[in-house]
């Protein structure tokens, strides 16, 4: 593996981390992007984000399909970066265990941090600066 190979594969790596996370963070994104560019009022936006996170209306599977669809992004991206490495078949795994068992820790862990900072923290007090009701949201609260 040349250098340049190992890191586009490592940025598109990085890229499915993001993705995912920001997929995962699609029940309260629309509702700031709605209220920043004007297309919803305040409480339109509000009552679409309580609908897809707490499941209201009918909206219980949006949340957890959100969720599934973003693991089932970061177990795709680890096949994918894994055949990259060369690592192709279940001897080769077994070869390489503490390599492939140390980059899905670190995946997975940065994967749901980067979720709770961007939906948690990010989000949150976008939300309540435009003046969406989610100061019970706050980590710190």
């Amino acid at each position: 593996m040349n250098n340049e190979t190992g890191t586009s594969d490592v940025r598109s790596l990085w890229k499915l981390i993001g993705g995912s996370a920001f997929m995962a963070s699609l029940c309260c994104f629309p509702s700031v992007v709605l209220v920043f560019f004007g297309l919803a009022s305040v409480s339109t936006a509000a009552a679409l984000s309580d609908d897809l996170y707490w499941g209201y209306n009918g909206m219980g599977w949006f949340r957890p399909l959100l969720l599934v669809a973003s693991a089932l992004m970061v177990v795709v991206g680890w096949v994918v970066y894994f055949r990259k490495e060369g690592i192709c078949t279940l001897n080769e795994v077994k070869r390489q265990r503490q390599r492939v068992i140390n980059t899905s820790l670190v995946v997975g862990t940065i994967t749901v941090l980067l979720y709770i900072v961007f939906n948690f923290v990010i989000l949150t007090e976008l939300g309540i600066a435009m003046g969406l009701p989610w100061e019970s949201s706050r980590l710190w609260n």
